[in-house]
């Protein structure tokens, strides 16, 4: 008996070998591909061969330019709260089966992502533009910062 239930428990694992097949097809076809690639290239060095393109227009200025702080913080803020939608959604997908356990998680999380927020908000540093008078000791210097780099560029 209890052997019989031993065997219906195991579960046998799955064959593998599907998987390896279409690997190797997949390393084969990129391989194929590149050797194709390097014999069938153009191979020519002119003047203008490493120069960047620009729909015909001369480059001006350099490729590696500065940003202001602003938009990094716009990025930061972007895929923190790209994450949380992440979050809501497969909590949404599974939220019968995880309940009110999940339900608790779900709201743990929203409520330290919003005081965090809240918090950045009230220190100002969320404001990159030029502060007004009376603005946030924060902002204040984000400015100062964004101004001295800007003098380095010069």
């Amino acid at each position: 008996m209890i052997a019989q239930i031993l065997s219906e428990t195991v579960a046998t694992p799955p064959a593998l070998w599907p998987l390896a097949v279409y690997a190797g097809a997949v390393l084969a076809l990129v391989a194929f591909l590149l050797i194709l690639s390097w014999f069938l290239g153009e191979r020519h060095r002119e003047r203008t061969t490493g120069e960047a393109y620009e729909s015909g227009i001369a480059p001006t200025g350099e490729a590696q330019g500065k940003f202001p702080a602003g938009y990094y913080l716009v990025a930061i803020l972007f895929v923190i709260f790209d994450l949380e939608i992440v979050l809501f959604v497969t909590w949404a997908v599974t939220a019968r089966q995880a309940g009110w356990a999940g339900f608790a998680v779900i709201g743990a999380v929203s409520v330290t992502l919003m005081t965090a927020w809240a918090y950045l908000w009230r220190i100002g540093a969320l404001e990159w533009w030029r502060p007004e008078r009376g603005a946030s000791t924060a902002a204040k210097r984000t400015d100062e910062c964004i101004s001295r780099a800007g003098e380095k560029e010069r």
